[in-house]
């Protein structure tokens, strides 16, 4: 089985957060909520809230995937975290998807990751993609090898089923969003 780690932090974007944990185990992809505090009750950017399955403390080297939603101050609170960054730079160094929503790409960009590939963020915020080739607003969901991003609340959807299509395939992708009554 699947498995992919989900980093929240108070004021995490709830829809984008939530839309990937549903959307992904409905796929049959085992996802783990990871507070990135030592406590798992979280609230996000519109005060709902929520109880991660964990805490960054534990050990998450297992899975296939680490994903960043967006969100304010949530991402602030992702970017300021040496823990989130050190799993992220493992992931990607390993060559494992890392995968971040709306402002949330703004912390690989912080992080260097970015240099060269192509990679979208909420609009506004490309300033904080260093070094990503911007593909433009026509993209909901930019892939570039093991590196996804998306632009937002409104790119949910599609980000969360890109992240199945990846993890599984096409096919499964296209299943969960008939299933979902999608396009």
């Amino acid at each position: 089985m699947k498995k992919a780690y989900i980093f929240l932090a108070d004021g995490f974007e709830e829809v984008e957060g939530l839309t990937a944990v549903d959307l992904l185990r409905r796929a049959g992809i085992e996802v783990v909520m990871v507070s990135i505090k030592d406590d798992v009750n979280i609230k996000g950017a519109r005060g709902i809230n929520v109880v991660a399955d964990t805490t960054i403390s534990e050990s998450l080297t297992d899975a296939d995937m680490v994903i960043l939603p967006g969100g304010m101050p949530g991402t602030n609170y992702l970017k300021a975290s040496d823990e989130v960054k050190n799993l992220v730079n493992a992931y990607n160094d390993a060559g494992k998807y890392v995968a971040a929503i709306c402002a949330a790409p703004t912390v690989f960009g912080e992080m260097g990751i970015l240099q060269g590939k192509k990679a979208t963020c909420y609009p506004g915020l490309e300033h904080g993609l260093l070094g990503a080739m911007l593909p433009g607003e026509d993209y909901s969901v930019v892939q570039d090898g093991n590196i996804i991003t998306s632009r937002g609340v409104g790119t949910a959807i599609d980000f969360a089923l890109k992240l199945i299509e990846v993890l599984i395939d096409k096919k499964k992708a296209d299943e969960i969003a008939e299933s979902i009554v999608y396009k």
